[in-house]
């Protein structure tokens, strides 16, 4: 079993991942993690030294390796899906699921959060967080909901996850 969630920064794809690969008992990845783990590197400090290019180029090697492997809950970064045509690949790789939040939501849920991420943070001091995030989506939903399958908001524990792909599956 190949499942692979996809959604903005701060959707639970990590959190809720970590849990649904302990209850499924496969394998969790996070491709901002595994890349850093691989390159020695953190996420920002190869954005600053490769570039953005190069980043996208790793995330892409990384999805194609994982077609060796047979079971995992794979947590992408926010704007993986979005370039190199990933979200195909991702499709063919295993189930996406887009976990969908609203922008306040995932605003809410950012300006709490303990992780650093660079982008919102001049955003989260302005006071426009939740317009940043509006104009991010509307560029990122269109692929974002190229998802096998899209999960409501109200879905943030790995049971609620399962019992939500059942029910589609059923359909």
């Amino acid at each position: 079993m190949r499942v692979i969630l996809v959604g903005y920064m701060g959707s639970g794809k990590s959190s809720l991942g970590k849990r649904l690969a302990r209850a499924l008992e496969i394998p969790f990845i996070d491709s901002d993690i595994e890349i850093s783990r691989k390159y020695g590197k953190t996420i920002p400090e190869i954005f600053e030294t490769e570039g953005e290019k190069s980043f996208r180029e790793l995330e892409k090697e990384l999805v194609y390796a994982l077609y060796d492997t047979q079971s995992f809950v794979l947590a992408t970064g926010g704007g993986m899906p979005c370039f190199n045509g990933l979200m195909t690949d991702l499709n063919d790789l295993g189930t996406t699921i887009y976990l969908k939040q609203s922008a306040e939501n995932l605003a809410k849920r950012l300006t709490v959060s303990k992780t650093k991420r660079p982008l919102i943070e001049k955003h989260k001091e302005c006071g426009t967080l939740v317009s940043f995030i509006e104009n991010h989506l509307l560029e990122r939903n269109p692929i974002y909901s190229n998802a096998k399958f899209t999960a409501p908001s109200w879905i943030m524990k790995p049971h609620q996850l399962i019992q939500f792909a059942n029910l589609i599956q059923k359909k």
